[in-house]
């Protein structure tokens, strides 16, 4: 019999990763922002800690709201720009075959943080979906969040 080994899953799986604040304003801040990526003036690029697919990113405002009506015209509009350089490093180092960009807004939506805005950005290769999701329910990532990081930061970088 194989093993897969996935100990990080285990603080998800009991919810012990979540903590008592909100995951993105810790981020935000500062106190909290190993997986951050890249920063802009509003918002920043974040690694997605319990990704779908590598190089799963997601763009968030800094300041805690939960729908796009509560951003500012600023906040849109630099969201939009770090979803496009987002698509840029992703494509730049992962070469996918396709990619998913959306914000789930609520609960009933997707959504599995629902009161701090953000946007999906995740790389997707023919075939990247298999057996391991759809009866495992298990997913099989190749390349640990550290390793993923390293190989963005640099990307973001050469676009400023």
């Amino acid at each position: 019999m194989d093993h897969l080994w996935s100990p990080w899953r285990l603080s998800y799986v009991t919810d012990s990763a979540r903590g008592s604040g909100c995951v993105f304003c810790d981020a935000a801040s500062g106190r909290d922002a190993a997986l951050v990526v890249f920063r802009g003036t509003t918002s920043f690029v974040i690694l997605n800690k319990f990704p779908y697919n590598n190089g799963h990113l997601m763009v968030v405002p800094n300041r805690h709201i939960a729908t796009l009506v509560e951003a500012t015209g600023d906040e849109l509009a630099e969201i939009m720009r770090l979803a496009s350089r987002a698509e840029r490093a992703i494509r730049a180092a992962y070469e996918p075959h396709g990619l998913n960009m959306g914000i789930n807004l609520g609960k009933p939506a997707g959504a599995g943080i629902t009161d701090h805005l953000h946007m999906h950005v995740v790389p997707r290769w023919n075939g990247d979906t298999n057996f391991m999701t759809v009866v495992g329910e298990t997913r099989v990532l190749p390349e640990e969040l550290a390793v993923t990081a390293e190989r963005l930061r640099p990307v973001f970088a050469r676009e400023e």
